[in-house]
């Protein structure tokens, strides 16, 4: 019985949530690209895909390598690098007698269909030709895995992020309080780049839309459609009012703010935090409930689960080993603790991915 009505309850808020995504308007607007003025060098062998390619953070052109053996590759979605950071020393202190040396991991878009398929990643004049092993990533990306065959077990829940931020230059010299404010004459938004990271994008501006859906006090005269098409759909008036970072939304948003044309930018509560106790001169947080050191998500704001899944191949002994060690320390009490220091939380009693 108490099953029963948990299973209604979930479908009476999925019932809410998808009733404010159908009033969502359709996107007309084209973001403005908002990126430094590099030369462009080209790289030794062309454009190949995937790549990591970032003219404001990851471009590697003065390192010629391919790189064709490895124990590991694990590839992630980027957006909780500073976690991973926190956890690989303890998944290497499990190698002591036979050290593992031959790992790399990707803190990117998502780009692991393309990485098994291809067997390949290019940063620059770096290729890596190793294969993913274990990979973490949203529903979505799961789905994709597993329809093309490549995943080995089912996908295990790995993380849960906290709702998103404002993040703005320190001071908040334009007085951002809020959704509403994105939509003031004069406030530029940057947002993730709809074309290369199509999930962050949505992920944002289904919250922007969302919160605003769920706002029981608009301001006077404006509504959740309005505010939408003031951002995206041209209706400011101010070509420049949207921008998008040129591809890694967690390195490309926080320069925009910082040295490009943006005022704020949405992005998660995890990367937000981060974001702003490193550069502390840098940047301020506006909450979208709650407070910075206690969040509490608006009404409308789009969480997503993370899940992590082995990968088939013709693993040696010594990369199955690896492998598996990685599962274990993603899946401990050890990553659990790292996580909630990071503004993530563990999923509570999620399902498989969907």
């Amino acid at each position: 019985m108490k099953s029963l009505f948990l299973c209604g309850i979930l479908a009476f808020l999925l019932m809410v949530q998808l009733r404010a995504w159908a009033e969502m308007p359709p996107i007309t607007g084209k973001p403005v690209i908002d990126a430094p003025r590099l030369l462009d060098w080209p790289a030794d062998r062309g454009l190949l895909l995937p790549n990591l390619n970032d003219p404001t953070a990851n471009t590697l052109n003065d390192f010629h390598a391919q790189i064709s053996s490895c124990d590991l590759v694990f590839s992630t979605e980027g957006n909780y690098h500073p976690a991973l950071k926190d956890i690989w020393p303890v998944f290497l202190a499990k190698f002591k007698d036979q050290p593992l040396l031959n790992w790399f991991y990707t803190t990117s878009p998502p780009v692991s269909v393309a990485q098994i398929e291809k067997r390949m990643l290019q940063i620059g004049n770096l290729y890596a030709t190793c294969r993913p092993a274990v990979v973490a990533a949203t529903p979505k990306v799961i789905s994709r895995l597993e329809k093309a065959g490549y995943t080995e077990g089912a996908a295990q829940p790995l993380l849960r992020d906290r709702g998103q931020v404002l993040l703005v230059k320190k001071g908040n010299p334009k007085k951002i309080g809020g959704v509403w404010d994105l939509g003031r004459k004069g406030v530029r938004l940057v947002t993730p780049n709809p074309e290369l990271e199509p999930g962050a994008f949505e992920n944002y501006a289904g919250t922007i839309f969302n919160i605003a859906a769920h706002d029981p006090h608009p301001p006077q005269g404006m509504s959740a459609v309005k505010l939408f098409n003031l951002i995206f759909n041209g209706g400011s008036g101010d070509p420049g009012k949207w921008l998008a970072g040129p591809r890694i939304h967690h390195r490309d948003l926080p320069w925009s703010v910082a040295y490009g044309k943006a005022d704020a930018a949405v992005i998660f509560y995890h990367l937000g935090l981060y974001i702003q106790e490193t550069f502390p001169d840098q940047f301020a947080l506006v909450p979208l409930g709650g407070t910075k050191a206690h969040p509490e998500p608006l009404a409308g704001t789009i969480s997503t689960t993370r899940y992590l899944v082995r990968i088939k191949g013709n693993w040696t002994p010594r990369q199955l080993e690896a492998r598996e060690k990685l599962v274990e320390t993603l899946l401990s009490d050890e990553f659990t603790r790292v996580l909630e220091k990071r503004g993530l939380e563990r999923p509570p009693a999620a399902g498989p991915a969907k």
